[in-house]
């Protein structure tokens, strides 16, 4: 008996089912793609910026302080913001003459944050936010250009998708954990 030949259109069938039942997973659980829109992250990230998140690790960790995340916009979750996170649960924040001031167990007399990545931060009025279990204050690094906690209140970790995992476009500016740094600050006597 002659091998029956596969019609042409049941291999393309079958490949696009396997590609959606490996692709889709990973997209939807692993990681996703996510184009910087706008210039709240400036100079830190520019429009147009192609980046891969992470939606892996927040399962196993929680953000911590200087983390660039993706998050759904509290007033309108079909839209996704890409901001820094500057408080963590339990932290009170308070704003004064465009200095971010921490307050916590570790810190119960403030910690004055330093932040070289903020393009500009205009003197506004006041504010001080406490956070309660699983929220968080985040802000863009153009303080100025930036519609954030400050604006919107503090941000639920449901929220949260995921941590700016790698820059891929433009090529020059590849970069893994892009944005990431090691909050220091200045300790409040």
């Amino acid at each position: 008996t002659p091998d029956k030949k596969e019609h042409p259109l049941a291999e393309i069938v079958r490949f696009a089912i396997l590609a959606i039942i490996i692709v889709v997973p990973i997209r939807m659980f692993i990681a996703q793609p996510f184009i910087v829109s706008g210039a709240s992250m400036d100079t830190t990230f520019a429009n147009g910026q192609y980046l891969i998140v992470d939606q892996v690790s927040y399962y196993l960790d929680d953000p911590a302080r200087g983390d660039v995340v993706i998050l759904r916009y509290p007033r309108d979750p079909s839209k996704y913001f890409i901001k820094r996170v500057i408080g963590l649960p339990g932290d009170t924040i308070t704003i004064k003459d465009a200095q971010v001031t921490i307050v916590n167990e570790e810190y119960p007399e403030g910690l004055i944050l330093d932040e070289p990545y903020i393009k500009s931060m205009a003197i506004a009025a006041p504010m001080t936010e406490i956070l309660g279990p699983r929220e968080y204050f985040v802000m863009g690094d153009n303080r100025d250009q930036s519609s954030d906690s400050r604006v919107w209140g503090v941000l639920q970790k449901e929220r949260i998708i995921g941590r700016a995992w790698a820059r891929l476009y433009p090529p020059q500016e590849l970069d893994f954990l892009p944005g990431k740094v090691e909050t220091t600050g200045s300790i409040i006597q």
